[in-house]
């Protein structure tokens, strides 16, 4: 006669809930979007602001597949550069693509936004789970979006010659980290 199991820690670490894993796979093909986005951008106007920061979201999509593989959860991630099972991404990407095809300075403030929109939904992915490894996880990939948000803005500030205005956050939140 065994006693009944009661819920180990590591338990607790290896199930996520239903908003865990929505949290979770958006943002993977969240952070493909803005990779894929850099790298037709980068292709497009050859600015070094694409290429780096293409890079760098390589290292968040891969961060966030850790965290899936981890957790058995299938990779929703696309292997074809712009194509997304999100219906809402594939749409926003599409939109994003025609805004920077049609400027340097389209492509800068689309670069922008999407930080903007990235550092909005970490934060709600955050905000949903007491998971300690997705939330350090999260945070470290909105440190990330916001040097990003720092890049484009003074790429674009430096061509219009005035203030960058915020697309998605509030202007006082967009300011506070472009004070950091």
């Amino acid at each position: 006669f065994a006693a009944p199991r009661s819920a180990s820690a590591s338990d607790s670490t290896t199930k996520l809930d239903a908003a865990e894993i929505a949290g979770l796979t958006y943002m993977r093909e969240e952070e493909k979007l803005a990779r894929d986005f850099y790298m037709e951008m980068y292709e497009k106007w050859g600015s070094l602001v694409f290429n780096n920061i293409k890079a760098s979201e390589q290292e968040h999509m891969d961060a966030v597949l850790t965290l899936l593989v981890k957790y058995g959860i299938p990779d929703p991630a696309s292997r074809e550069i712009g194509v997304f099972n999100n219906t809402a991404l594939q749409e926003l990407y599409n939109n994003l693509i025609r805004q920077g095809d049609a400027s340097l300075l389209g492509a800068l403030k689309a670069g922008a936004f999407i930080e903007e929109y990235d550092i909005k939904d970490l934060r709600t992915a955050f905000d949903v789970t007491k998971k300690t490894d997705l939330r350090r996880v999260y945070s470290n990939l909105e440190l990330g979006s916001e040097n990003h948000l720092k890049a484009f803005v003074s790429h674009i500030e430096s061509i219009m010659g005035t203030p960058c205005v915020a697309q998605v956050l509030p202007q006082n939140e967009v300011n506070a980290i472009l004070e950091r």
